[in-house]
């Protein structure tokens, strides 16, 4: 994505002036710091803080914002890369490798992953990146005493959708679902959970040059979405103010204000939800459902850490960061998963973590997340790539434009978006 100019000035400056900043804090009162530049804020930042504080060097941490990929590019124009980066995208991470932007880096003894995962970082057979975080984003939130029975298969969950909209129509009860789909990430993780159950074998030729986004896989994964985003009353609001709802709304109209029963949220809900909660019920999860009772997909996110070219300290760093206790501080304060399957099921402080964690290395069900693997701007951002594509269609199938329709402007805006970055059909 090229962001507008004034974006673009606005993020050359702080990153000059955060290089600045960290150049003259890394060379005064001895041994230079090792930077780090990341995409979180707040209470993540705070956690990863934490956990470089048990590194036997020193650490200075850098949040970058939301759009890490501008702010590392003016860093790499400044002169002033940092040392180390934590990418939430495995593109950005082959993109900085074939750029020759970064060094080649090793993980610990300690360090494994779920099978396909490793290869996302890898580029002509050299490791460019490590999975230091990992995201569950196979979960639906609600509150028990909402949904006493949640829905085993998708055919269950348009039932209940079907049952809970009308309710809510007729008698102003609550939505059956919540969805922040003004933030476009939202609706291609629903999207990437419905198609890697309908064409899991379809669903990694996706990212590849020559896929084919107007075929049955994508057509079909579509098709489902709009018979179950189509029910009258199923959003809170209905599906206009559904697009002016960012993600932490929604968990809000689930946890606080009860005006939804159902939520489709990464694991990383929970730590959004917390503050919200009402009373002493917290929201629990039942995965995803598919076809089959039991047997939904299993999508995953993550982040990697990287090291540039010719930093000092960097690959010492990111190996460190691969062992099995370094995530121990995060772990302890929950809101944490890890990728590492070394790290001890026995770490998490709480059974829904460990579940979660349990879930992700058994063999043969995981995928990791369709739009962080897409090139260039199809990757999506706000109002760009494939999240603007998604949100276009889910306003037609919520405003009453036929499914067929609405399918075929999709898929053909989804043709269009993948030619532009050199591939796709």
């Amino acid at each position: 994505m090229t962001p507008p100019a004034r974006v673009r000035r606005r993020t050359l400056l702080r990153a000059a002036a955060a290089g600045a900043t960290a150049l003259a804090a890394g060379c005064s009162g001895g041994a230079r710091s090792v930077q780090v530049a990341v995409v979180w804020s707040t209470s993540e930042l705070d956690r990863f803080r934490e956990v470089v504080a048990g590194y036997p060097g020193r650490v200075q941490v850098v949040s970058a914002g939301n759009d890490i990929d501008a702010f590392l590019r003016a860093r790499h124009l400044a002169g002033t890369s940092p040392d180390v980066a934590i990418l939430p995208r495995p593109g950005l991470v082959t993109e900085y490798a074939q750029r020759g932007w970064l060094s080649p880096v090793r993980g610990s003894t300690e360090y494994a992953v779920p099978a396909g995962l490793s290869e996302l970082l890898t580029v002509k057979g050299r490791r460019f990146g490590v999975w230091v975080k990992a995201a569950h984003k196979s979960l639906v939130w609600y509150l028990p005493s909402m949904l006493p029975v949640p829905p085993a298969d998708w055919d269950a969950l348009v039932r209940r959708t079907q049952e809970l909209g009308a309710l809510a129509r007729r008698d102003g009860g609550p939505a059956p679902l919540a969805i922040g789909a003004a933030d476009g990430w939202v609706l291609t993780d629903w999207f990437e959970n419905v198609l890697a159950d309908v064409a899991p074998e379809s669903y990694h030729t996706l990212a590849r040059p020559g896929a084919d986004w107007q075929g049955g896989a994508v057509r079909e994964a579509l098709d489902r979405l709009a018979g179950l985003w189509s029910i009258g009353g199923a959003f809170v609001g209905g599906g206009r103010r559904a697009l002016l709802t960012q993600y932490e709304e929604s968990v809000i109209q689930v946890v606080h204000t009860k005006r939804a029963v159902m939520l489709v949220g990464a694991d990383f809900t929970a730590d959004v939800a917390d503050p919200f909660q009402r009373g002493p019920e917290a929201p629990v999860t039942f995965r995803f459902p598919g076809t089959r009772p039991g047997g939904g997909p299993l999508i995953v996110g993550g982040d990697a850490a990287v090291a540039f070219a010719d930093a000092r300290g960097g690959v010492e760093l990111v190996e460190w960061l691969t062992r099995a206790d370094s995530f121990q501080p995060w772990l302890r304060a929950g809101g944490y998963l890890s990728p590492n399957t070394n790290v001890a099921i026995g770490s998490y402080r709480d059974r829904v973590g460990q579940r979660l964690a349990e879930e992700m290395r058994a063999p043969g069900t995981l995928r990791f997340d369709l739009s962080d693997q897409l090139p260039g701007a199809f990757t999506g951002s706000d109002g760009v790539g494939i999240w603007r594509i998604m949100q276009g269609f889910f306003a037609d199938v919520t405003d009453g434009v036929r499914a067929s329709e609405a399918i075929r402007r999709a898929t053909g805006l989804l043709a269009a978006a993948a030619r532009s970055t050199g591939g796709g059909r």
